[in-house]
C-alpha cells in the first residue's frame, strides 16, 4: 500500500499537520506553564513585601527590578491584599524580636491559600500562619534550606519545589542588616489543574483536527490522482502503439502543463508515425519505378534485343538514367539518414560567396544560358561546407528553373541579415505554389505536381535536403510564394 502515491499523499499531508500540532501545542502549552509560574512568583513577591512592610514599616525590604509582567501586577496591586497585624515586632539593640505577648494574625485578602513564614536571621519560624511557630527549620527539603540560605546572604529567591509547590524567600533589611526573612509557599494544583484541562481540550481539538485534515487529504489526493490515472492510462496505450491519445487539461499547474505535454508529444508521435509510413511508401513507390524500367529493359534486351544495336544503344541509354536516378535516390537518403542522426560531418571554411555560386551554379548555367542573373552577392566571405552549400543553391535553383516558364530568369540576392548571419534569397516568375501546400513544401518526397516532377527525375527530396544543410549550418529556411506569380526561398548563412 506503501506504493500507492495516494497514500503516500495523505500520509505526508497528516504527518505535516501532526507535527504541526504537537509542535505548537507543546511550544504553546510550555509558554502557559511559564506565564503562570511567573504569575504566581509575582504574586509570592507582592505578598511577601506587604508581609515585610507589616511586622517592619521602618525597613523597607530588598529592592527588586521591575517584574516583566506588569500588567499582572497592576492586576494584583497592593490594595487588593491586606495584613492585620498587632504588637507585630520590635528592635532591641538591634535585634528583631516578636513580642510574645501580641496576638499576631496574618491574613490575606486575595484568598490565595498561602502559607506563610516569618524568620529569624538565624532562620527559626517565629510566626507561622499554619501555627507551627518556634521550629527551627522550615522544612527538610534542600531547595527550602537553599532559599533560606540564599535569603540570609541578603538576596531574595523563589524556586519550586516537589509537591508542585511554589516557594519564596524574601530577606527584611534595616540599616544594611538582615532582621527577619519571610518565607512564603503556595501549590500550584489550580495552575496544573487548568493545565491539564488545556491538555485535554488541545487533544481533543488536534484529533479534530487530523480527522478533518484526514477527510481534505482524500479529496486533494483524488484531484491530484485522477489525472495521473488518466495518464497513465494513455501513456500504457501509446506503449501498446496507441498514439491517438489526448487527455484533457483541467488546469495550468504542473499537472496541466504535463497533461499538455503529453498531447504534444503523442501528437509528434503521430506524425511521426504517419511520415514513417509515407516515408516507406514514397521510397517504395520511387524504387519501384525505376527498377521496373530497368527490369523491363534487361528482359526485353535477353530476348534478342541485345542484337540489334538500334535498339541496344536507346536501351542501355535508359538504364544507365535509370540507374544514375536509383543512386542520386540512395544518396539522398543517405545524406538525410546522416543528418537525422547528427551524423553528417560539416568542413566549415571560410568561402567566398561569389565565387561558391559561381561554381555551384555553372552547370546549370550552361544548361538555361541567360536565365540566371545574380544580384548583390558580393558579401565576403561566409564559413560553411562549400560542398554542402553548393548543393543548397543547385537545388533550390533546379526547381526554381523547373518550375518557371522557358524564358524566365532566376535571380539570386544576397543582404546582411545580421552582424553575423547573411540571408540569400532566390526568386522566380514561375507557377508558384497553392497557398493550401505551401505548408507542406520542403517534407520528403511531397511535389505540388508529382506527376510532372517524377517526368524530369525529381523525388522530392530537393528542398528537404536543402533545408536540413542549411539548418546543420544553425541557419533556416523559409518560401513565400504566390500562385501564377513566382515563388522565393530565402535562407541564412553564417558569416566568416
Amino acid at each position: 500500500m506503501i506504493t500507492n502515491i495516494r497514500f503516500r499523499l495523505i500520509l505526508s499531508h497528516l504527518t505535516v499537520i501532526v507535527l504541526a500540532m504537537a509542535l505548537s501545542g507543546v511550544v504553546l502549552l510550555s509558554l502557559i506553564e511559564q506565564y503562570f509560574l511567573q504569575a504566581a512568583h509575582n504574586s509570592l513577591m507582592a505578598q511577601a513585601r506587604l508581609t515585610a512592610a507589616a511586622i517592619l514599616p521602618d525597613a523597607p525590604p530588598a529592592e527588586e527590578s521591575q517584574p516583566p509582567l506588569a500588567n499582572l501586577l497592576q492586576q494584583q496591586a497592593p490594595q487588593n491584599l491586606f495584613l492585620e497585624s498587632a504588637n507585630v515586632s520590635q528592635l532591641q539593640a538591634g535585634n528583631f524580636q516578636l513580642d510574645p505577648r501580641a496576638d499576631v494574625t496574618l491574613q490575606l485578602g486575595a484568598q490565595l491559600n498561602t502559607h506563610i513564614r516569618i524568620l529569624n536571621a538565624s532562620g527559626t519560624v517565629l510566626v507561622d500562619s499554619q501555627g507551627a511557630a518556634g521550629s527551627t527549620t522550615v522544612g527538610t527539603r534542600l531547595q527550602a534550606n537553599r532559599l533560606i540560605q540564599q535569603a540570609q546572604q541578603g538576596q531574595s529567591a523563589s524556586d519550586r519545589l516537589e509537591g508542585n509547590t511554589l516557594a519564596l524567600a524574601l530577606p527584611v533589611m534595616h540599616a544594611d542588616n538582615l532582621v527577619a526573612i519571610v518565607y512564603l509557599r503556595q501549590p500550584l494544583a489550580d495552575m496544573f489543574i487548568v493545565l491539564d484541562d488545556l491538555r485535554s481540550r488541545w487533544l481533543l481539538s488536534t484529533t479534530g483536527g487530523l480527522l478533518l485534515s484526514a477527510v481534505v487529504g482524500l479529496v486533494l489526493s483524488q484531484v491530484i490522482v485522477k489525472p495521473l490515472r488518466r495518464l497513465t492510462a494513455a501513456a500504457e496505450a501509446v506503449a501498446d502503439g496507441n498514439f491517438n491519445q489526448q487527455v484533457s487539461i483541467n488546469s495550468r499547474d504542473e499537472l496541466g502543463r504535463l497533461s499538455h505535454t503529453f498531447n504534444q508529444m503523442t501528437a509528434r508521435l503521430q506524425a511521426a508515425r504517419q511520415m514513417q509510413t509515407d516515408f516507406v511508401a514514397n521510397v517504395s513507390h520511387e524504387l519501384r519505378t525505376p527498377l521496373t524500367s530497368v527490369k523491363t529493359m534487361i528482359e526485353t534486351l535477353r530476348h534478342g534485343a541485345f542484337d540489334d544495336e538500334a535498339v541496344r544503344e536507346p536501351f542501355l541509354a535508359i538504364l544507365e538514367r535509370e540507374t544514375d536516378r536509383l543512386i542520386r535516390l540512395v544518396n539522398d537518403l543517405l545524406l538525410l539518414s546522416r543528418v537525422d542522426s547528427q551524423g553528417l560531418h560539416l568542413r566549415r571554411t571560410p568561402v567566398a560567396l561569389d565565387a561558391l555560386i559561381q561554381k555551384a551554379l555553372r552547370p546549370l548555367m550552361e544548361q538555361y544560358p541567360n536565365r540566371i542573373h545574380l544580384q548583390e552577392v558580393d558579401q565576403g566571405c561566409v564559413m560553411v561546407d562549400a560542398d554542402r552549400i553548393a548543393q543548397v543553391f543547385i537545388n533550390v535553383t533546379h526547381n526554381a528553373l523547373t518550375y518557371s516558364p522557358p524564358h524566365s530568369t532566376v535571380t539570386i540576392a544576397a543582404c546582411r541579415q545580421a552582424a553575423a548571419e547573411l540571408r540569400l534569397t532566390i526568386s522566380d516568375h514561375g507557377i508558384g505554389i497553392p497557398a493550401a501546400e505551401l505548408p507542406r513544401i520542403g517534407q520528403r518526397f511531397y511535389r505540388t505536381d508529382s506527376a510532372r516532377s517524377r517526368l524530369q527525375g525529381g523525388s522530392g527530396l530537393g528542398l528537404a535536403i536543402a533545408r536540413a544543410l542549411v539548418e546543420a549550418h544553425t541557419g533556416q529556411l523559409w518560401l513565400n510564394s504566390t500562385e501564377g506569380v513566382g515563388t522565393q526561398v530565402h535562407f541564412t548563412l553564417p558569416l566568416g
